[in-house]
């Protein structure tokens, strides 16, 4: 048998030059986001940009509210304690984007921050620099098992998250009470480069993230058909960076809570972190199924939910961060259906399958080009008709008789 006959019995067969849909790969390539599997048209970013005008505008609202409540918080010591608080927010809220983006959600991010802060007050009388260096290694192969962990064995990034959580929890565990820090390094006193530096790689990150390629690139690890399949190896390598970067940038911020100017550490889970950071990520326009995200999105969450903290502060009201993370993590899915729903390729459209008539290419039949007759003709009666079983002269009993025999 011919191999031209066996192409029909082999689905993911291409010819040179077009992909498993018939659509050439140079048309894939220039206008489709994801090439290798075919959702068509791009991205389209007008949804981050009127998202992130009503972010600008909810932050302007709850400033005011700050300033009429408690003026003192906007300037001075309380302005650097608020931009510090941003600072590690924006940390943790960059490490939880960094892996939304790459659709591995990282959940170990808070008890590894927690982590991060009890090593840096027990150590930091010896150096930021001596304590900054073991942490950052020990970060690093954290991160490195966890995406080992999920390209290796292709399982589902949350999953590995919380078991990787779970361990660094142990670990937390181990201390009974709260440990004072033991260096003397402030970080209010370098608050307002912190946040310019914060700021620089919130923005850059979504300038970055916004080119075509690079938003490509990033979410190589999104699944476009059955999760389990995996996505090839640049994919893969992409994952490992996400996870480790993440890692470490939760250590970063974990190093900040362990400062001298946070008091005491206590020795919590850190989970109430995960859900703050990742519901902040998800506010800010980042996809929850990866690759989507804003610009200015990060920054504009970040300070507005350290506005929205320090009021409920100011007020007297007691709100802690998982009452707060809950809110942003709910609000956060919200804005997930609108950036899938209006964020979608709207240039291209698929090709709708021409139909054959046969039930097996979808629901619809083929129809007569001419009505048919009303009512339909009958068959013609053939020339012997069949013998009816249940005629009554084959069931008399006795011989029969004739009109002459009855005398």
């Amino acid at each position: 048998m011919g191999r031209g006959r066996m192409g029909h019995d082999e689905p993911g067969r291409a010819a040179p030059g077009e992909s498993s849909s018939g659509i050439p790969a140079t048309v894939l390539e220039n206008v489709f986001d994801d090439p290798a599997h075919g959702e068509p048209g791009r991205d389209r970013l007008a949804v981050h940009v009127v998202w992130e005008i009503l972010l600008l505008v909810a932050l302007a609202v709850a400033t005011w509210l700050l300033w009429q409540e408690a003026p003192d918080t906007l300037r001075g010591d309380g302005l650097r304690d608020l931009l510090g608080d941003v600072v590690v927010l924006g940390l943790l809220t960059l490490a939880a984007g960094l892996s939304l983006r790459a659709a591995t959600v990282n959940l170990a991010i808070g008890p590894v921050a927690v982590a991060a802060a009890l090593h840096m007050a027990e150590q930091s009388d010896r150096g930021v620099a001596a304590a900054i260096g073991p942490t950052a290694a020990l970060a690093a192969i954290v991160g490195l098992a966890l995406a080992l962990a999920v390209v290796v064995l292709h399982v589902p990034a949350w999953a590995a998250g919380l078991a990787v959580a779970a361990g660094v929890i142990v670990w937390i565990e181990q201390r009974a009470t709260a440990v004072v820090p033991q260096g003397t390094y402030d970080p209010e006193r370098d608050a307002l480069p912190l946040f310019a530096g914060f700021a620089a790689v919130a923005v850059l990150g979504g300038v970055f993230g916004a080119v075509r390629a690079v938003r490509r690139l990033l979410g190589r690890f999104r699944p476009v058909a059955d999760p389990a399949r995996r996505r090839g190896a640049v994919a893969a390598l992409v994952a490992v960076c996400a996870l480790v970067g993440s890692t470490v940038l939760a250590m970063l911020a974990g190093l900040l809570l362990g400062s001298a100017d946070a008091g005491p550490v206590a020795p919590e889970t850190g989970l109430d972190w995960t859900v703050l950071a990742v519901g902040t990520s998800l506010l800010a326009g980042t996809s929850a199924y990866g690759r989507r995200g804003g610009v200015f999105g990060t920054l504009l969450a970040v300070s507005l939910v350290t506005i929205a903290l320090a009021y409920t502060d100011a007020r007297g009201w007691t709100v802690d961060r998982w009452a707060l993370g809950a809110v942003a993590l709910g609000l956060g899915l919200g804005v997930t259906r609108l950036v899938e729903a209006y964020g979608r390729p709207g240039g291209a459209r698929e090709p709708h399958p021409v139909s054959d008539g046969r039930i097996s290419t979808g629901w619809t039949v083929s129809r007569p080009d001419t009505p048919a007759a009303w009512p339909p003709a009958l068959p013609d009666q053939s020339a012997e008709e069949p013998v009816d079983p249940w005629d009554v002269a084959r069931w008399e009993s006795g011989p029969r008789r004739r009109d002459g025999d009855d005398r």
